[in-house]
């Protein structure tokens, strides 16, 4: 590399947008017109690396980002007030798993494996809704979930005593987030910033266990078309076998996690062909699964396994790419 622009062009192409940053930022040898355009589009890039879905679709956040690039951005934000539009990852969380395929990728190549676990994990942690989408027409927006699951004979979010005739499957936590996520919508923004932050996801999980694990199903269920409760129920469950599989697990030995050791490539690798072999045992794991070894992801079959959950293709976004794009163009 020869010149100051060669390695700031490299640092891009290695999605280092952090660092590309910081050099700028230092007096890195840049026209002074070009540094302005490329130092807003490395902070954007590192926040969706980062995966900071609260902020890195804002414009005041980031200063002058293409609006197209904002636009793709906010496809992913979860809205931070009640009655934000647009609705972003309520509304459908299809272009947030693109994104995730994304940067799980990215982290795989830059052998980020910390981050490539803590992505996989939140990845597991809204499967559930994702599969419930084409059921809800909505990925789990406390605004609109309430006609899916109120009613006669729904123990959605409802206070059951243990022991009872109609005990319902859901953990107290859970039962907790489904009472609030009814509610919510009519909360100040920081009620529901609180919300989304420490209950959502087990909203996620309980729907999941509504379609997936529930030993006494009420009208959640019950009210639902005979096949399209099959359907939900299959992907609901490999769903959950995808949270309980060898590769979600290995958070638990990262720094993300409960203890301070991080996963080698050759872990996740193993651990990834581990969970493959259990999600293969159901139907729909193994027609999703089966011929993944030509489809040049780094973990194989992800995107596949992705898309038979959701029943729609979902392949890995190219955001980031893009964002790297423009910052090698501005550079010259």
């Amino acid at each position: 590399m020869e010149t100051a622009r060669d390695v700031l062009t490299a640092l891009a192409r290695r999605y280092a947008f952090g660092d590309l940053e910081a050099l700028i930022a230092g007096g890195a040898l840049v026209p002074d017109g070009r540094a302005k355009a490329v130092a807003p589009l490395c902070a954007f890039g590192q926040r969706v690396l980062d995966l900071d879905a609260e902020d890195f679709g804002m414009p005041e956040a980031v200063g002058e980002v293409p609006r197209d690039l904002l636009d793709r951005a906010r496809a992913s934000r979860m809205p931070q007030a009640p009655k934000e539009r647009p609705r972003g990852a309520l509304a459908s969380l299809r272009p947030a798993y693109a994104l995730l395929l994304e940067v799980i990728a990215i982290r795989w190549h830059r052998r980020d494996m910390a981050a490539l676990v803590a992505a996989v994990h939140i990845a597991s942690e809204y499967l559930p809704l994702l599969a419930w989408e084409p059921v809800l027409g909505h990925a789990g927006d406390p605004a609109l979930i309430g006609a899916s699951v109120n009613g006669d004979g729904s123990r959605f979010g409802v206070p059951i005593e243990p022991g009872s005739p109609r005990a319902c499957d859901h953990t107290r936590p859970e039962r907790s987030a489904c009472e609030r996520t009814l509610r919510v919508a009519k909360e100040p923004p920081p009620g529901w910033r609180a919300y989304l932050d420490r209950q959502h996801s087990q909203v996620a999980s309980a729907l999941g266990d509504c379609a997936a694990r529930c030993r006494t199903p009420c009208t959640v269920m019950t009210r639902l078309d005979d096949l399209v409760r099959a359907d939900l129920t299959e992907r609901c469950k490999l769903a959950a076998e995808f949270t309980d599989g060898a590769l979600v697990k290995l958070r638990h030995a990262a720094p993300v996690g409960h203890g301070f050791g991080v996963p080698s490539p050759e872990e996740v690798e193993t651990a990834w062909a581990r969970a493959r072999k259990s999600l293969s045992h159901q139907p729909l794991g193994k027609a999703a699964l089966e011929g993944a070894d030509d489809d040049g992801y780094p973990l194989p079959g992800l995107p596949a396994l992705f898309s038979a959950i959701a029943s729609v293709p979902i392949v890995p976004d190219t955001l980031l790419h893009d964002v790297t794009r423009r910052i090698t163009t501005t550079l010259g």
